[in-house]
Formats: C-alpha cells, sequence, structure tokens
C-alpha cells in the first residue's frame, strides 16, 4: 500500500497539525502496510524503508510489552499505550499509539494505528487543563460567545455574577438577560471586536440590578488560521475597590483643597482678593455656591472687632463664587450687599458659638437669617437643600462667617464636610487678618494700579496678545509704567507703552492722565508722531512748575494689516518713539527657529521736555511686517539691572526670546491680578509664528527674579514693569477686501458691483443696500473732487468690542485729495454735503484720515 496523505487541505493549520498524528497499517502479523507522510516526519523513516518489515523492527520494547498488545487486540480490536520507536537518526522518540483492528471482506485482519508525540501531546493536555482550571477556579467572571454573539462556554463565577443559572444563559445574549440599553452597549462592543479584532479593556459598568460597579474586558477570539470563532469576555465585581478608591479620593480631595486654598490665598494681602479666591477654590468642588461675609471693620483695615458681634451688626458680602448664574443668583450674592441676621438664625449661632451651623431641611434653611428674607427665597429657587455657615476666626475673633450651599442632585453636607470647612475657615481667617493689618497702607495703591491699567483688552482680527504688568518691590508705592492697545478704524490697531518718571501716587495719576489722553487723541486717528507731539504739549500742562516736571517716555506704534493674500508681507508698522527703548521684533528663520532684534527707530524727545513738539523731536518709522512676527513693547524695569548696561539688557531680552521653548500658555482673558506682584493676561495657546507669546512674557518675567531677589513675589529692583507682545497676522481672506479704480465715469458701477459681490460671498445680505448706497455716494465725492485713482476697502471684523457690542462691517474710500469732506445743511440753494450727511445718519461711526497720499473716509455698520 502507498502513503497516506494528512496534509491539511488548502494548507490550512489546526489542532491536528500541531499534535502531528501519524497513520500506521499492519496487517495481521505485525507487518507494515502503510507509513503515512507524517509518521515519517516524527520518525525519520520513509515509507520505502519501513513498508514491508514488521512493526516490532522498530519499536524498543519486551516480549510482555508485545504480547499485552496483541493479546489487547485479539480480545477486545482496541489497544491504547505509550510506545517507545527508534528514530532513524538513532535516538528513541516516544509517542503515544491507538490500535483498532480491521477486516476485510475476506475476514481477513488489519491493525489501524495512530501515533502522536507525547511532548505535543503533554502540552495541548497542560493547555486544556489549563482552562479548565482558569474557568473553574478564577474568581473573575468568564464566558465566550460564537459569531452570533451568544454563551457557548462560561463558568460558574459568571452565572454567580448574574445571578442566574446555567440554562439561563446557554445559547443566549445578552440582549435577552440585561435591560436594554445596557444591553445595547454590549452588543455594540462585542460587534465592534468581532469586526475589528481590537480588544475592549476594562469597561466599567453598573450592575444589572444596579447595585455594584463591575470591569468587563472584551477579545476576539479566532482559530490558529485566523477563522473568527467568537469573543471572549472577563467580568470582576470592583464594587469595594470602588468604594475604597472613592474613600481615598475623596481624603485626598480634601487635602488638594486644604492645599489649594493655601496656594490661592497665600501671596495675597487683600481683604476683597482673599474673599473672592476663598469662593472660587471652593466652586464647585466643595459647594455649588460660597460666600465670604465680613465685618465692615475687617475690610476697611480698622481695628480687630470685639470677639463678640452684637446683635444687628451687619455683614457684607465681599467674596462670592456660584457655579451658574442668573437673576437669582444675583439676589442671593450681590457683592457689598448687607445681610442681616437674628440671634436664633443659622447665622446668628455660628457666630455667636463660634461653631458651623448645618441646615439640611427646608425648615432649618427658612431660619438661616431672619424671617421673609428675599435671599433665603432665592435660595430655594435656586434649589438649594443643604446649608453650612463656618465662623471665619482669627485670634479668637469671629471676623465673619464662611456661607456654603449644596444644589440639585449633590449629597448634603456631612461630619466629614463640617471638619473640612472647620480648617478651611481657620486658615482663611488668618489670611484675612493679616490682609486686614495691611489694608490701610495698601489699598489705595493697588486700587489705583488696578484702575488705571487696562482691565480688558480684545484682540483685533489678525493680531494676538499677551501682556503683563509687575510692580517694583514697595506695596505702598506705585510706578508710571502702562501699556494700552487701541482698535482704530479699518481693522488697524495702535500699541502704546510708556513710563512716567518716578514713583509713588503721583508718577500713577499722572501715568493714567497721559493714558487717557494718548487713547483719546488716538480717536482721531492721526500719524504716530503727530499724535507724540500733541500728548507732549499735553504733558507740559500736567507739569507742576519748574521744580516738578513732568518726564516721561513713550512709543505709540500703528499696524495696518494687510489680506493673507498679500505673501509672506502681512501689514505694516509705523511707529514714533518720545525718548523710550526701542521695541523688539521676533521674526522666523529660514533654518528654523527665531531671531529676535531691535527696531531701529529715532528715540525722539521725553514727553513734558518744553518745546519737543515744536522743534520736530518726533520721527516716523516704518517696518513692513511678515506673517508670524511678535511686536514687543515694554519699559526699561525689563531690561535695567544694576551693573548691567542698558544694551546689555536688551541683548539679555533678545536672546530669552530667540530662544527654544519658550512659547506656551494658558486659556483666558483679561488682565488678571494673580497675587504674586503682578497682572497677568491668560490667553489662548500659541504655535504659529515664534510660537506661544503668553509663555514668552513669563520667560521674560522670571528672568527678572533670576537677576535679582524678589520681595513678596515683587520685583527687587524697585522699577515697575509693563510688558506688551502682540502677535503680528494679516486679515483672513475672507474678512478683507480691497480694489483700486480710475477716475473714468464707470467707477461708481465698478464700485457698487464689487461690494455688493463681496458681501453676498459674505453672506451679508441684509447690509447690501445700505452699504453700497454708501459707498456710491462718497466715490461720486471722491470723482468730484479729486484726480487720481480711488481705493474701496471692505473689512468684516466679527470681534465684539468691550462694550460687548456685535461686529462691525468696516468700509474705507480713499482718494488723493487731503482736504477732509465736511457735513452741510442741505437748502434749497446749497445741493452739496447729501452724501457725508446720508454717512453720518446711516453709520454706526465714520471719520477721516490722513495719509501720506491723500485722505480716508470710513464708516461702520453693524453686522447684524
Amino acid at each position: 500500500m502507498g502513503r497516506v496523505s494528512t496534509e491539511p487541505a488548502d494548507g490550512a493549520t489546526s489542532l491536528l497539525d500541531t499534535l502531528r498524528v501519524g497513520i500506521v497499517m499492519l496487517d495481521g502479523y505485525g507487518t507494515v502496510l502503510a507509513w503515512s507522510p507524517t509518521t515519517e516526519e516524527i520518525l525519520g523513516w520513509p515509507a520505502d524503508d519501513v513498508v514491508g518489515r514488521s512493526i516490532e523492527d522498530f519499536v524498543v520494547s519486551d516480549e510482555a510489552e508485545r504480547r499485552s498488545r496483541r493479546n489487547s487486540l485479539g480480545r477486545t480490536g482496541r489497544w491504547r499505550g505509550i510506545l517507545r520507536i527508534r528514530h532513524r537518526a538513532g535516538h528513541v522518540v516516544e509517542v503515544e499509539g491507538r490500535g483498532s483492528t480491521l477486516r476485510d471482506t475476506d475476514q481477513r485482519p488489519f491493525v489501524l494505528a495512530n501515533i502522536m508525540e507525547t511532548s505535543r501531546l503533554r502540552a495541548v493536555e497542560h493547555d486544556l487543563a489549563a482552562l479548565d482550571a482558569l474557568f473553574a477556579s478564577s474568581p473573575l467572571g468568564i464566558a465566550v460567545f460564537d459569531t452570533e454573539k451568544r454563551f457557548v462556554r462560561f463558568n460558574d463565577a459568571l452565572v454567580r455574577l448574574n445571578n442566574a443559572t446555567h440554562t439561563d444563559l446557554l445559547g443566549r445574549t445578552v440582549a435577552e438577560l440585561l435591560p436594554a440599553e445596557m444591553a445595547d452597549e454590549v452588543m455594540e462592543i462585542q460587534s465592534s471586536v468581532l469586526e475589528t479584532g481590537r480588544s475592549v479593556v476594562d469597561v466599567v459598568t453598573t450592575s444589572p440590578n444596579g447595585q455594584g460597579a463591575r470591569s468587563v474586558s472584551y477579545s476576539r477570539i479566532t482559530d490558529r488560521s485566523g477563522k473568527v470563532l467568537g469573543v471572549s469576555c472577563t467580568v470582576m465585581d470592583i464594587t469595594e475597590r470602588l468604594e475604597a478608591l472613592n474613600k481615598a479620593e475623596a481624603a485626598r480631595q480634601r487635602l488638594a483643597l486644604l492645599d489649594e486654598v493655601g496656594v490661592a490665598l497665600g501671596d495675597l494681602l487683600d481683604v476683597r482678593a482673599i474673599s473672592q479666591a476663598l469662593a472660587e477654590v471652593l466652586v464647585p468642588r466643595f459647594a455649588d455656591y460660597a460666600g465670604v461675609m465680613l465685618r465692615g471693620e475687617v475690610a476697611v483695615g480698622g481695628e480687630l472687632p470685639e470677639p463678640v458681634i452684637s446683635v444687628g451688626t451687619p455683614l457684607h458680602l465681599f467674596g462670592f463664587a456660584a457655579r451658574e448664574a442668573g437673576e437669582r443668583v444675583e439676589r442671593l450674592l450681590r457683592l457689598g450687599g448687607e445681610i442681616i441676621y437674628e440671634r436664633e438664625s443659622l447665622l446668628g449661632r455660628a457666630l455667636d458659638s463660634g461653631t458651623p451651623q448645618l441646615a439640611s431641611t427646608p425648615e432649618e434653611i427658612l431660619r438661616a437669617t431672619r424671617p421673609g428674607d428675599p435671599k433665603v427665597e432665592a435660595t430655594f429657587e435656586l434649589g438649594v437643600h443643604s446649608l453650612m455657615a463656618v465662623p471665619l476666626r482669627a485670634r479668637g475673633t469671629v471676623l465673619g462667617l464662611l456661607l456654603m450651599s449644596r444644589a440639585h442632585g449633590d449629597e448634603p453636607y456631612a461630619s466629614d464636610d463640617r471638619a473640612l470647612a472647620v480648617e478651611l475657615a481657620d486658615r482663611a481667617g488668618t489670611f484675612l487678618d493679616n490682609a486686614r493689618l495691611y489694608a490701610r497702607e495698601r489699598e489705595g495703591a493697588l486700587m489705583l494700579q488696578r484702575s488705571l491699567l487696562p482691565q480688558h483688552i480684545a484682540e483685533p482680527p489678525g493680531v494676538s496678545l499677551a501682556y503683563r504688568y509687575v510692580p517694583g518691590s514697595s506695596g505702598t508705592e506705585v510706578g508710571g509704567d502702562w501699556f494700552d492697545v487701541i482698535p482704530l478704524p479699518g481693522g488697524r490697531v495702535a500699541f502704546v507703552v510708556g513710563d512716567v518718571m518716578g514713583h509713588g501716587l503721583h508718577s500713577a495719576v499722572t501715568m493714567g492722565r497721559l493714558r487717557t489722553a494718548v487713547r483719546t487723541l488716538a480717536g482721531l486717528d492721526l500719524p504716530p508722531d503727530e499724535l507724540l507731539a500733541r500728548v507732549s504739549t499735553v504733558g507740559e500742562d500736567l507739569s507742576h512748575g519748574p521744580d516738578d516736571p513732568l518726564m516721561a517716555t513713550c512709543l505709540y506704534a500703528v499696524y495696518e494689516p494687510a489680506p493673507t493674500s498679500a505673501g509672506s508681507r502681512c501689514g505694516v508698522l509705523t511707529m514714533a518713539s518720545a525718548g523710550h527703548v526701542p521695541p523688539l521684533l521676533i521674526t522666523r528663520e529660514e533654518g528654523g527657529g527665531c531671531r529676535a532684534r531691535p527696531v531701529d527707530i529715532p528715540s525722539g524727545t521725553p514727553l513734558g521736555v518744553v518745546g519737543a513738539a515744536l522743534d520736530g523731536g518726533f520721527e516716523l518709522a516704518e517696518v513692513e511686517i511678515e506673517e508670524g512676527s511678535v511686536f514687543v513693547l515694554y519699559t526699561d524695569g525689563l531690561v535695567e539691572s544694576r551693573g548691567e548696561d542698558i544694551t546689555e539688557g536688551i541683548d539679555r531680552v533678545c536672546s530669552l526670546l530667540a530662544g527654544p521653548g519658550c512659547y506656551r500658555a494658558e486659556p483666558e482673558e483679561g488682565l488678571v491680578w494673580n497675587g504674586a506682584g503682578a497682572y497677568v493676561s491668560p490667553g489662548p495657546v500659541e504655535e504659529t509664528g515664534c510660537g506661544g507669546i503668553e509663555h514668552a512674557c513669563d520667560v521674560l518675567i522670571d528672568s527678572l527674579r533670576l537677576h535679582g531677589s524678589s520681595v513678596n513675589g515683587r520685583l527687587s529692583t524697585g522699577d515697575d514693569v509693563a510688558l506688551l507682545m502682540a502677535r503680528l497676522g494679516g486679515l483672513p481672506g475672507d474678512t478683507a477686501a480691497s480694489w483700486s479704480f480710475t477716475t473714468g465715469s464707470y467707477a461708481v458701477r465698478r464700485a457698487r458691483e464689487a461690494v455688493r459681490k463681496t458681501l453676498r460671498e459674505w453672506e451679508l445680505s441684509v447690509l447690501e443696500d445700505i452699504t453700497v448706497l454708501l459707498v456710491s455716494e462718497l466715490v461720486t465725492n471722491a470723482l468730484r473732487y479729486a484726480h487720481g485713482p480711488i481705493g474701496v476697502r471692505v473689512v468684516r471684523d466679527t470681534s465684539r468690542d468691550p462694550a460687548g457690542r456685535e461686529g462691525v462691517l468696516i468700509v474705507e474710500v480713499s482718494d488723493p485729495l487731503p482736504e477732509p469732506p465736511r457735513e452741510r445743511v442741505v437748502t434749497a440753494e446749497q445741493e452739496g454735503g447729501r452724501g457725508i450727511q446720508m454717512v453720518a445718519s446711516e453709520a454706526r461711526r465714520w471719520g477721516t484720515r490722513h495719509g501720506p497720499q491723500g485722505k480716508t473716509v470710513w464708516f461702520e455698520l453693524p453686522l447684524s
């Protein structure tokens, strides 16, 4: 007989290939009749060398073993056992064999035997035993689903977790066992695992009965050929672990909250700032609504009040935070508002006893202050169900109360919360008492600093801003450094930085007056040199005589962005300096990285020098700006240091700005006092151009402290620092468009068509008619009086101004005639002036500015 092929069909891999089952056929006398290729692989003997020979020639055994095999085949027709067969290479191979007696049609006996290597067979048996043991002994619930997502195998642990029986699970899907919403989620995960092969690990779900939690993982099961067989699932009950983790996390959160309160209040020496910071730290982590109520003496720096607060003494709300805003919140929490209470009320008991008081029922909350208090009504409207009043104490005296409440689905305050609240209030009371001691000296100076600096700066189109103000080392003396950003018509923006010589309230007040003068004159849209000349004239009037002259430096720059379609050039900076330190410009290098350099600009004469405006002491400088460049304005406090020349300081700042890693930031807006001696302006992350300017500001401010010591977070140099950085870009292509028309007869029609088409592309059809009408009037006026090309430009500014008004459409019409148009009273005899009168009546704002080659008339229309 020939070989028997046992190769898997189509080259597939199966368990038989792993075990390597060899086939041998013998006649009734033990002579080999067939010898399969797998047998040849196992034993090394080719069929040609074995067929026709006795099998006993190859088996290593004694006579007793041979007799036992023959007897078993003779009696039962079957035999199973271990054989030791000599390999062709000389060594002995141990196999497990199984033989069966067969008979042909003439009743002649044959023996068909299968042999398998015991080493491979034992490995498979061990794997199966381990799998069975895993299913039987694992505390995890284990299940196997087929491709139809039906249970085919599972262990007892899974049955117990599901509170079911084996019959309940076998052959069913989770859709038949779990609630609909939970079943849909599980079926979706199973389908995804079957389709993609990506395992899903540690999906935390609730138990089917809604009690407890589980961690579930899914994996796809395939055979050795890659055929998908189903999905495996392991389920772990993590209820106790989650409860322990929740308790540990709650303890960690309490410690973290205490640390955060210490960090938030540690650098503050202002009662109102501490009160507000405390309330904001507590919401929403510990309360939905929090308020800090103090006696009036504490806020104004008065003497420490008597330990006992007399009945009827009002408390004032100096800090509050709320999870949500609205009219009801304003009624409940209004800064500066008075809270009147009765002795038997919740607040009265807290003040008299010095211990925290809880209110967890509507009746207790009603007695929080006094009968009929509208604040209590607002409390119920906000859904408050748990209230806690904790005394704020210092040196045995109650300074006020920390009032916290929880609303809606939050758990009511418990004993653990009470203990934490007492610790928080004690820490806050110490900070408040320290602030009270400093309030008299600092209140006026800090309030002046806050009021004189910009409180909100909106970023114009194409410009990103970052700014810092850091006062000097003295807490009561302020300097005269300032900066400003002033939006101008046509999408342009003015950057200002200045420094009044000296320190103290007089310098700060003078700074505020100069800043107001600059901002007022900027509204006239004057060139930088002319604006500084007029400010210098104003500065002469601010002097206190020859013995106390005003001396101030200032730099005024106007940036006019170009559409991004203009190429790498994104705009032009026009600037003039009044004795100020030179600004810096950061640009990208061709090989990567950034380069920072001072801008070459005539220094000019400081403001306040008599006759400076008449002597032409201010000169214009113009710089073309590439996309992503950063313009840096600063005061000399940034670059001046003891023992260092100012040019060395400028070089040091340039090297810091050009270094890698100086550009990261964090989001928010507005000028904020950070409690460490600095006004900061959190802004969005920027990774274009030379990088994030917010982080660059921090790098520069930190470098000051590296060059000298600091006092309470303030610079020890004694000089203030104002820093303004602007990343400059062009106007996006869909926000600006411009055209130039010759003075031909069709100029008006072409201007109307161009503007109309642009507004339709911008989906501003609502402004189409009025805009086209006003453009027609202005272009007609330009054609009538001017000789030369006429420019028309439209800019869509979608940003809101500081007053919260919506964006505007800005339209500009330029001509070579320098004389500005004037509004006239239209009469029967005098028809001229109707166009300007129409512009003045229909536009939100309008005006005229002069350029080197003529004038520009502009007007604004609200976008809505």
